[in-house]
C-alpha cells in the first residue's frame, strides 16, 4: 500500500460534494464472513446458488435451505465490525460519507456505526409468511434454525417463514433500490468496496453513477468488469486500506481542507 494512492483517495473524498459507498462481500471477509465468488474460500466454489439459494429452491426443500443456511448464519452471528466497516462510519460522522449502499446481509455497517445504510439484498432482521404474507422479526428463531436445523413456520397459518434476503429468482425490494438509485444519480463520486460488480442490479449502480459524472473509485481484491473506468484502482487489504485512508481525511480536513459542501 503507498501513501501516494492512500493520499490520492483520502483527497477524492473530501473534494467531493457528496460520496456514496457501494460495498460487497469483500469488506466482511476480514470479519470472518466468506464471500461468493473466491476460487477457493467462497460460498459457490463448492455449490451452484440455484440450487440451494434460490426461491424455487427453498420452496422445493426447505430443509436443504437450511442445512446450507445454518453455517453462514452462525458465521454472521458470531462476526464484529472490522476496522473497514468503522473507517466508513467515522468518514460518515465526520461528513464525507453520505450513504452506503451494501450487498451484505451481515448487518455489520449498523453495528459499526454507519447510520444511512440501504441493504440491496435485504437483512436477517425480519422474516415474512410465503403462506399469509406475514411479517415477524427473527427474535428467537435463528437460534433454534442453527442449533437444530428447525424450520420456522408462521404463528398464523403454519407456513413456512423465508429470513427477508433476497434469493436468486427474487426482485430486490423495490424502495431500497429506488433510494440506491437515486443516492447515485446525485453523489459526484462512488466508491466501491469489496465488490465484485458482477451481480446485477448493484453492478449496474456505478455505472448509473459515472453516467451522471461521477468519480469512481474501486477497492477490491479481484479485478472487476470497471476497473477501467474507475479513477483510482485499490487492491489492498480493506482492513488496513479504509483506516489508513480515514486518518488521511481527518489529516486533510485538520489542516484545513474543507469538504466541498
Amino acid at each position: 500500500m503507498t501513501s501516494e494512492l492512500v493520499e490520492r483517495a483520502a483527497s477524492m473524498l473530501v473534494e467531493a460534494r457528496r460520496t456514496v459507498v457501494l460495498t460487497g462481500a469483500g469488506i466482511s471477509t476480514p470479519s470472518g464472513i466468506p464471500d461468493f465468488r473466491s476460487p477457493r474460500e467462497g460460498l459457490w466454489a463448492q455449490t451452484e446458488p440455484e440450487d440451494v439459494a434460490s426461491l424455487r429452491a427453498f420452496m422445493r426443500d426447505p430443509g436443504a435451505f437450511v442445512a446450507w443456511l445454518r453455517p453462514l448464519l452462525t458465521r454472521i452471528l458470531q462476526a464484529e465490525p472490522n476496522p473497514a466497516h468503522r473507517a466508513l462510519a467515522a468518514l460518515e460522522q465526520a461528513g464525507l460519507v453520505q450513504a452506503i449502499i451494501t450487498q451484505n446481509i451481515d448487518g455489520l455497517h449498523q453495528k459499526g456505526g454507519s447510520q444511512r445504510v440501504l441493504e440491496l439484498h435485504g437483512h436477517l432482521r425480519q422474516a415474512t409468511c410465503l403462506n399469509c404474507g406475514r411479517k415477524v422479526s427473527t427474535v428467537g428463531l435463528i437460534e433454534p434454525l442453527i442449533d437444530s436445523g428447525e424450520i420456522p413456520r408462521c404463528r398464523a397459518c403454519g407456513g413456512l417463514l423465508k429470513p427477508d434476503i433476497v434469493l436468486f429468482g427474487e426482485m430486490l425490494p423495490e424502495d431500497v433500490l429506488t433510494q440506491a438509485e437515486e443516492e447515485v444519480a446525485s453523489c459526484d463520486l462512488v466508491w466501491v468496496v469489496g465488490s465484485s460488480l458482477v451481480v446485477a442490479p448493484a453492478s449496474f449502480l456505478p455505472r448509473y453513477a459515472l453516467a451522471h459524472g461521477a468519480g469512481l473509485i474501486i477497492t477490491n481484491r479481484e479485478p472487476t468488469p470497471l476497473d477501467p473506468l474507475a479513477d483510482l484502482v485499490l487492491r489492498e487489504d480493506v482492513a488496513v486500506l479504509l483506516p489508513a485512508i480515514a486518518a488521511a481525511c481527518h489529516s486533510l480536513l485538520s489542516a484545513g481542507r474543507r469538504p466541498h459542501r
